[in-house]
């Protein structure tokens, strides 16, 4: 018999990015989950229309990563990291890298996406160091971008809420390129917006301001997901990184959300055939089974830390639980279903549909713009006056309560993150239901 809950004896967890006081009220309890499926609390089976958090893309439970991960925690829970391995990682490592664009031949381990971004502003200013250019420690994020919640990531973000309540202890030496998003010129785009991609050219105002010897690393979501699901203008990405070599200044993709399918490939620097220097990912690494993160890095970026003498530590970094047993036996077990069960291409083979589906919302008369690219969605909703996030909120709240469906709404904007293996009817389906709720709410 589950424990029922009161807002009293919920009040010792406190949420994160969650209105506590509102959820508390009525809270949203999920009791199991499996495969595209959660139960919640009450017993209704409910459509998980965001694929977990971006994380779980073949479902949830998958039975070869569940027996994965309950064979190795009987076996190894735990290895010290540190001057001491096991096996796993470096397999864990080079199947990540076998996975990964040409030229990506190292992984540094990670439990969080949040941690892979700031493991990756950390080599980029260590690699400049090490080659004798120490004065590059300026680093670019861009407006809008979510770089995850550590004083590096929320430096470089550019999410004003996730920011000002920190901003006198943010890192110093950083600026932003302006974000891509234009309700004018680029509303109701399918893919890649083609007005923008002139904005990438601002790089070239910041060199300008700063000069680029003092710039370390740009670092920039090749689609902008936390935000509200932003593509890339045509050739902004291509710009960005002509740009970067131009002034030696190393670029850095957030792929915590677009690898490992999200986007049709097994990374968005595949897909859009553009190679930064260094990758951050994590989420679906495990399939969101276990918090584990890494960055990817080129082998030229590697070799510059292998200097000196061979018992020094060429890179003073790293986490208790980086390449932790059980978290790469996940992983390991994660790259192989996506192998095994062609999760990539699957996602590909669905991007028209969804493409079809989510923009039969054009011409909703609550809705100001709908954008996708690959199975990353986005239906923004126009603001009911003096109370930004609110309709966006109640979405959410009723396609929980009324049609037994989990989105994700970040103010105003209902996002959508299908299952790379998601069926037709069910995306279908789960479209049906935000109409129904968007035609019942003021």
């Amino acid at each position: 018999m589950k424990k029922q809950l009161s807002p009293q004896n919920m009040d010792a967890f406190w949420m994160p990015f969650t209105a506590n006081r509102d959820f508390k009220q009525n809270p949203r309890l999920i009791a199991s989950a499996q495969g595209h499926h959660y139960i919640s609390n009450d017993g209704r089976k409910i459509y998980d229309g965001f694929s977990g958090l971006w994380t779980s893309g073949i479902g949830h439970c998958h039975p070869k990563i569940v027996e994965a991960v309950r064979q190795q925690v009987g076996e190894m829970d735990l290895c010290m990291g540190f001057q001491l391995g096991h096996s796993h990682a470096f397999t864990l490592a080079d199947k990540l890298t076998d996975m990964a664009p040409q030229g990506f031949e190292h992984a540094f381990f990670t439990n969080s996406g949040s941690e892979s971004v700031d493991t990756a502003l950390k080599i980029a200013l260590a690699y400049h160091r090490a080659r004798g250019d120490a004065s590059r420690t300026r680093l670019i994020g861009r407006q809008r971008g979510y770089h995850g919640v550590n004083f590096g990531g929320i430096s470089v973000g550019g999410i004003a809420p996730n920011r000002k309540m920190f901003s006198a202890n943010l890192i110093n030496g950083v600026d932003h390129l302006p974000h891509t998003h234009n309700l004018e010129q680029a509303a109701f785009s399918r893919g890649q917006p083609q007005w923008g991609g002139h904005l990438a050219d601002e790089l070239e105002s910041l060199v300008a301001l700063h000069d680029a010897s003092t710039i370390a690393a740009v670092i920039v979501e090749p689609v902008a997901g936390s935000t509200g699901i932003l593509p890339p203008p045509v050739s902004y990405l291509e710009r960005l990184r002509e740009l970067c070599t131009q002034h030696g200044i190393l670029l850095i993709f957030d792929e915590v959300i677009t690898a490992f399918g999200r986007v049709g490939a097994s990374f968005a620097a595949e897909r859009f055939d553009v190679k930064p220097d260094l990758i951050t990912t994590a989420k679906g690494l495990t399939n969101g089974v276990i918090p584990m993160g890494a960055v990817l890095a080129t082998d030229h970026i590697y070799q510059s830390f292998m200097q000196g003498p061979e018992q020094s530590i060429e890179f003073f970094h790293g986490y208790t639980y980086s390449g932790h047993p059980v978290a790469t036996a996940a992983g390991l077990a994660t790259l192989e279903v996506y192998e095994q069960e062609g999760s990539f291409q699957q996602a590909r083979e669905l991007e028209d549909l969804f493409a079809d589906a989510i923009h039969q919302f054009d011409d909703h008369p609550m809705v100001i713009d709908v954008r996708n690219i690959g199975l990353m969605g986005a239906i923004e909703l126009a603001p009911r006056e003096g109370a930004p996030g609110a309709r966006g909120l109640e979405a959410h709240k009723q396609c929980f309560w009324n049609e037994n469906l989990v989105i994700r709404n970040a103010m105003d904007i209902l996002q959508f993150s299908p299952f790379l293996n998601a069926k037709p009817d069910d995306i279908a389906q789960m479209f049906d239901s935000v109409r129904a709720v968007l035609d019942r709410i003021d």
